[in-house]
């Protein structure tokens, strides 16, 4: 079991990392793809590019009012593979955005943990914790996942301070309950580091995502939950 956290660090403590957003907008293209249902969807990625460059590349999430919009990868063998390696697999303090094989790759699973780490500078997951302040929590609501022929939304219902308990390896998902009980935690969290939206239903029937990162206090990670509110596959 894998709990990830590197704390918060300053420019000058870490080696920046090589590929930054800069070059990550090399792979950025104002695109269009035709979906199995045959309309065209607007893709503004260039996955071919990204899977050129590493195979584990299979996402790509962004967080408007963030600077949350980055590839997101899954090694194939090793989970803590992408906590200290770029897209390029070059070492660097910074990291990727990962998911672990506890989930797959296709975002259907009952919840799918996306981590990243809590960077100072506001990169990577850094900037999860402007949703702790209420006004930004009620503008920004949404979560976007590209992928090679699907775009998923989710509507933001939970930001909220977490365990350091492994999510995915601690509950079983699999049964009713299971599901039901997590969800009745995350809509009886308070705290003032703490945003839940009361006025969204959130069902054990329904998909969620969830960003995780760490908080300067070990025992403690930082949660931005959201619930599946359009898959393009289904429209």
């Amino acid at each position: 079991m894998l709990v990830f956290c590197i704390g918060f660090l300053t420019y000058q403590q870490i080696i920046q990392p090589s590929c930054q957003s800069s070059e990550l907008d090399d792979y950025k293209a104002n695109s269009t793809v035709a979906s199995s249902q045959e309309v065209e969807l607007d893709i503004p990625v260039d996955f071919d590019k990204l899977k050129k460059a590493n195979k584990d590349i299979y996402a790509w999430i962004v967080v408007p009012g963030t600077k949350v919009d980055y590839p997101v990868l899954q090694h194939k063998s090793n989970n803590a593979y992408y906590l200290n390696r770029t897209i390029n697999k070059e070492w660097s303090a910074y990291g990727s955005i990962f998911t672990e094989d506890y989930n797959n790759k296709d975002f259907n699973d009952f919840n799918t943990l996306v981590y990243g780490h809590n960077m100072k500078n506001g990169t990577m997951f850094g900037d999860l914790k402007k949703f702790r302040d209420v006004e930004f929590f009620k503008e920004n609501r949404y979560i976007t996942v590209y992928m090679e022929n699907r775009i998923l939304k989710y509507e933001i219902f939970a930001a909220c301070s977490w365990d350091n308990k492994h999510i995915l390896a601690n509950r079983n998902f699999s049964l009713e309950q299971n599901r039901t009980s997590y969800l009745e935690e995350i809509f009886a969290v308070r705290d003032m580091n703490s945003q839940i939206a009361k006025d969204i239903t959130v069902t054990k029937e329904d998909r969620v995502i969830t960003l995780s990162t760490c908080m300067n206090n070990k025992q403690k990670r930082f949660i931005v939950s959201g619930v599946l509110v359009y898959d393009s596959q289904n429209q």
